[in-house]
Order: C-alpha cells, then structure tokens, then sequence
C-alpha cells in the first residue's frame, strides 16, 4: 500500500511540475521527442534505401515511377493515416534510350571520346550521329556577338561555369541554367546544328549531369539534339579550341518523345481534430532523373515528408489541422504533379494555410526559408530559439519550393527547407545521385527539423497576412 502511495504522489508531483512549464517549455519538450524519435527509431532511411535500391530511377512515365507509386501508397497506408489516395496527373514520357556517346576529333582519325548525356525533352540526332566543329560561347547573350555567319553549321558549347565564389550554390545555379533550358532553342535560331552545355556542377569531376530543357515555340522540324559534357571534358574542350578552333565533335543521341500518359501524386492524410478544413501540406517530388538513383533528388524530400506523418502518429501527437504528405509526380520535366494538386485544391476551395517542402538534397539541415509577409516571417522567427539546441539557424524571408509554389495564393504561407546545399550539385541529375552517398544521421536530423516546424504551424496556425497598403492613388 506505501508503495502505491509513492507512486500515486510521484506522478502528482510530475503532472504538476508539467502544468507550470511555460509554453515555450512545452514546445521544447515536444520537439525533443521529435528528434529523438526520428534518430532513435526513423524510418526515412530504410524507406529511401528501398526507393533508390529496390525501384531506382523514376522518371515521369517509367515503369520505375509507377513503382514507387505503389511503394509509397503501401507505405503510407501502414501508419494508419485517416486518409491516402492516388490522384491522377498526366505526365510527359521521354526516354533516353540507348547510352550517349561522343568524341572529340583533332584530325583524321585522331580523336579523345568525351563523357556527355541527353538534356530532357532533347531530341535525337540523326541516325548517323552529328559531326561539326564546335563554336565556344559563354552564354545564351554570346550569341548574339558571333552571328549566324559563325554559328551556322556548328555546334554551340555553352561554356559559363557556376560561379565558385557564390555561397548560395543554388543562386549560382540559377544563374547559369538558362544556358540548359533555353540554350538549344537559341543556337537553332543561328543555324547550330546542335548543343553542348556545360554540366551544372561546381566540381570538376566526369559525371555529365542532366536536366530539362525547352525548345519554347520552335517548330518540330527546327529543334537541334542538346548534351550535358562533363566539368573535365567542358575544360579539356574549351582548352584544345584555344589552339585548335577546328576541331569536330560527334555526338549520337538516341532519345524520343512519347505522348503524355497517366500517372499519380501519392497523398496521406491526418485529419484535424479542431480545425479540420484548414489544411498543412509537407511534400517532396516523387519522380527522378534516369541517372544514378534519385536518392538527393529527390528521395530523401519523399521520405522526409513521409516521416513526418510517421512520427506524429508514433507520438501520439493529434493535429488541430489536417496534415497532408504529397508526394508530387513530374517535378522534373513540367511540375505537372504540383500543378495538379494546386488546381484540385483550388476546385474543392481548400484552405492551404501551410505547406513545406524539401527538394534540396539529404544533407545537414541549416533552417528554412518562408514566403509570406513580414507579420508572418516573424512568428516563423520567434520560433527560432526552439530549434538552436539542433543548430538551426537559417530563417530568411522569400523562396520555397517549385512544387508547392503553385498554391501560392496571397495567403497561404510556403517554405522550403534548407539543408547545407555546399555537396549538392555534385550529386544533381548525375549518376553521382546515388544512396550511397547518403549520411543516414543528416537524413534524419532533416526529418526532425520539418516535423518540428509543422508541429508549431499545426499548434499556433498562422498569423492572417497583413492588407496591402493603399497607394493613395
């Protein structure tokens, strides 16, 4: 009976002590848990290992993304979600078909092959291959300097570098990648026979990284086959056109276009208990490039979000919101699944107060960047102090995500996360992207770091966006 008794006050003193935590206390603690069971007990990594091993590459359209379809959708439905669905999104179908090749030729019969890759959405090059000599050019605005009198006939070599002294890898990213997406559709209107463009990666390494690009309104009969070249080819091939500017390059290209078919974005739901219509959506793109394994991009944002749901069931922790994970369809080639969530949810008249995403690799998560205005940035702030014991520190306004940025409405509040991106690109689009290469405590740190974030979005909600001023005119 004394043993009870101890027992009995033991607990009352406890429950006491809880009740006299301030909130910011309580939200510690919780958070806490959160990490520990992320790191203790997560699942992400044994997920993200069957996603890259056992499915692989999961570009829109392959048998490889209907697989991880089924996967997540199985997955999903075993943590006794209230709700998870397939919803259909049509999609483009490229395929690379068989493997790149490419060489360059200094004189007859001497020649040094070169590491290259098709560009998304290129087409092919004739049966034979392309054969030319090749125009070096720093970008897309370069053209205009050499006129078609120097490009026609030629194959144009974008050439500009991402800039190695931009902290913000994906800032000197953008500003190089116009030469990728838009560079074919340029040189055709010069008579280029073809385009090379430099991989997107601040290392010099052999791996040719990938991409979408777009022949914009260029007619079928216009549009000229384009190619990723390594880092080390890109610098072997603009020295040896320093002193031998007649130099060829072959490439053969063997892709073809398809007519879009039907896929899915995966969608998992745990219904709010107060606040059932207001809705919170954490997500990461489904689909990959058809190089390595997707593992950075991006399967670790796949099972990132699917953890989130995870541990808030694992905790026990019941939403006031309805929290959906979506995994989007055809980031890379379109952002059809994004598109498609976003025109459904507008159709139901859906409140979206919230949506995080997580699109930038597997690695160390540095913090977050919101998209709402400053009266809502700075609740995001006040929370700061909350995640500095997990070395959290990155809170800035602007920028989230390109899936979700079709729910941008004027009120919805978006965020992306952001882990240390310095490793990034030299993972992206490439055979480099493999698991292998993912740290498993760094993948589940950035699991934590979301669902602490939704967690607190889920708690307080989001503060209503602020008029817009009068211009008084």
């Amino acid at each position: 009976m004394k043993k009870i008794v101890l027992v009995s006050l033991a607990l009352f003193f406890s429950q006491l002590s809880f009740s006299q935590l301030d909130p910011a206390q309580l939200d510690s603690l919780e958070i806490r848990k959160i990490y520990d069971m992320s790191l203790l007990n997560g699942k992400s990594y044994s997920w993200l290992e069957h996603l890259s091993l056992k499915i692989g590459t999961r570009l829109s359209g392959s048998m490889g993304a209907q697989r991880a379809v089924e996967y997540t959708k199985k997955e999903l439905e075993t943590l006794g979600l209230d709700k998870v669905w397939l919803q259909p999104v049509m999609v483009p179908k490229w395929v690379r078909g068989a493997k790149e090749f490419a060489y360059v030729e200094t004189a007859p019969g001497s020649t040094r092959n070169i590491n290259i890759t098709a560009l998304g959405g290129s087409v092919a090059t004739p049966a034979g291959g392309a054969k030319a000599q090749v125009i070096e050019v720093q970008g897309i605005e370069d053209l205009a300097r050499y006129g078609e009198e120097q490009i026609k006939g030629k194959i144009v070599f974008y050439n500009r570098p991402m800039r190695a002294s931009v902290i913000n890898t994906f800032e000197a990213y953008s500003g190089a990648v116009d030469q990728r997406y838009s560079g074919a559709a340029e040189a055709a209107k010069y008579g280029a026979i073809g385009v090379i463009v430099r991989s997107m990666n601040l290392r010099l390494d052999d791996f040719p990284h990938t991409g979408s690009m777009s022949y914009g309104d260029l007619p079928v009969s216009k549009r000229i086959p384009t190619a990723a070249i390594s880092t080390n080819d890109a610098e072997y091939l603009s020295g040896l056109l320093k002193i031998k500017k007649d130099a060829e390059v072959y490439f053969k290209l063997n892709c073809q276009q398809f007519p879009d078919m039907e896929s899915f974005n995966v969608i998992g739901e745990i219904t709010g208990s107060q606040f059932p219509e207001e809705f919170i959506v954490v997500g990461g793109h489904l689909d990959s490039w058809d190089l390595g394994d997707g593992s950075n991009d991006d399967g670790a944002g796949v099972v990132q979000s699917m953890e989130v749901l995870r541990l808030f069931k694992e905790l026990n922790l019941k939403p006031k919101r309805s929290i959906r994970v979506v995994l989007f369809m055809n980031e890379e080639h379109g952002l059809s699944g994004g598109k498609k969530y976003a025109e459904v949810a507008k159709q139901k008249k859906e409140n979206h107060i919230f949506a995080l995403e997580s699109d930038e690799g597997s690695f160390n998560p540095r913090g977050f960047s919101i998209e709402g205005d400053k009266a809502q940035f700075q609740q995001f702030v006040g929370w700061k102090p909350l995640f500095k014991p997990y070395l959290i520190h990155y809170f800035e306004q602007g920028g989230s995500g390109a899936d979700i940025g079709p729910l941008k409405n004027g009120s919805t509040v978006l965020a992306g996360l952001r882990p240390d991106s310095q490793r990034y690109f030299d993972h992206h689009h490439s055979d480099n992207d493999v698991f292998e290469h993912i740290v498993k405590r760094e993948l589940e740190l950035g699991a934590a770091t979301m669902a602490s974030l939704i967690y607190l979005v889920d708690k307080y909600g989001i503060k209503a966006s602020e008029p817009l001023q009068s211009s008084g005119l």
